[in-house]
């Protein structure tokens, strides 16, 4: 906390301007130190607080994020997911066997970031996560496996390798595993801002799921997953997007056609060797959920993005490759080697640069991003130093 003589006294003889143009005032006589001790005294009785106290931590000269960059390796997760699953049931009151990322600045609250939160869910051979909603949105991103299937408001939707999967906010959702194998993925909520908002509700639904049927398709794909084509039933836009599932096949496609381009002397990658695309709402072209945003990027060989720093956070998850990100800028950073799995947060301003080693890098990424823009308070600032 701040003292009152750090507030109202000066070093003896100072006469230097705090800021430019602005005269020191002198330090305060012992009467006035009496006033002032009892004013602030009277402050705290009245449970107020000075704005000239707290100025320089409620208004910095750029963010000062308590999350810290942070790494999260997936030899470490897996196992312990793995070692969850023999030893805790899946079923009412935890609802989840979900492992949450603890990011280490935040004093042991389960959250990634101060608006983010991520988790590697682990659900067993044959069985079933019961049916819920809640407000805040969700999705699921998955690194490996296959034979689960998710029912979003009755919609069975498989899960597969790379498949981004929806449960936009207040949808009943339910997992079950029709295999022998079990299967883990990561899932991504804006669970901190829910619970900072105080806007968070919940409710239990079927306590197993509503449709147990395998569709290699979901409903919402069969109608939305046409390119470039809406259906005439569906004109009314929609906060989130209908689809339940983008399909790696369309991401890998996209991302490998943008290289092509690129080789062949057509602007079509972000950097020289970057490809990148981000999952979008059919309805709007917008983002697919209003508080998060999910993109994916592909980086050839050899290559290196520009160091750059955001308002707003991010989490990266190595899907295929290997590669180096440096956290924290050129100059100061921690450069962290990074493979399959492993889970990578960049808190708000903090500077990082990624690069691919000899095999390339291909990175998901999801962020608090539309809520920065939302509130007119997005800044990206990019090194010319790559």
């Amino acid at each position: 906390m701040t003292t009152l003589d750090q507030q109202t006294t000066h070093p003896a003889g100072a006469d230097e301007d705090l800021v430019a143009g602005t005269p020191v005032p002198p330090p305060p006589t012992p009467e006035e130190e009496r006033r002032l001790e009892e004013l602030y005294a009277d402050f705290g009785a009245a449970d107020l607080i000075p704005l000239w106290t707290q100025i320089g931590d409620l208004m910095p000269s750029s963010p000062r994020p308590r999350a810290v960059p942070h790494v999260w390796r997936w030899q470490t997760l897996l196992p312990l997911a793995e070692r969850a699953g023999d030893l805790v049931p899946v079923g009412r009151g935890g609802e989840r066997r979900a492992i949450a990322l603890a990011n280490p600045g935040l004093g042991g609250q389960p959250f990634a970031t101060p608006t983010l939160w991520a988790a590697i869910q682990y659900l067993g051979g044959h069985e079933v996560a019961p049916e819920h909603r809640h407000s805040q949105n969700a999705f699921r991103f998955v690194v490996e496996g296959e034979g689960v299937w998710t029912v979003v408001d009755g919609d069975p939707v498989r899960m597969s390798r790379g498949d981004f999967l929806l449960t936009p906010g207040w949808r009943f959702h339910g997992h079950h595993n029709e295999t022998d194998q079990p299967m883990a993925w990561i899932d991504g909520l804006d669970i901190p801002l829910v619970h900072y908002t105080d806007s968070s509700f919940f409710e239990f639904g079927a306590d197993r799921v509503t449709d147990e049927s395998t569709p290699r398709l979901s409903r919402s794909e069969e109608l939305w997953c046409h390119p470039g084509l809406r259906p005439l039933s569906q004109l009314q836009n929609t906060v989130s997007s209908p689809i339940g599932a983008y399909r790696w096949e369309h991401t890998d496609a996209a991302l490998r056609a943008q290289l092509e381009l690129e080789a062949a002397g057509h602007p079509a990658t972000v950097e020289r060797g970057h490809a990148a695309v981000r999952y979008t709402n059919p309805t709007t072209g917008g983002d697919v959920m209003p508080t998060l945003r999910a993109e994916f990027h592909r980086l050839t060989a050899g290559t290196a993005t520009r160091t750059r720093r955001e308002v707003g956070s991010s989490v990266f998850q190595v899907f295929e490759g290997t590669g180096t990100v440096v956290l924290g800028g050129p100059e100061h950073g921690t450069e962290h080697q990074v493979a399959k799995g492993d889970l990578v947060v960049v808190p708000s301003w903090v500077p990082y640069q990624v690069a691919a080693d000899g095999a390339g890098l291909d990175l998901f990424t999801f962020s608090d991003h539309p809520v920065v823009e939302k509130l007119a308070l997005a800044r990206t600032h990019v090194e010319d130093d790559a």
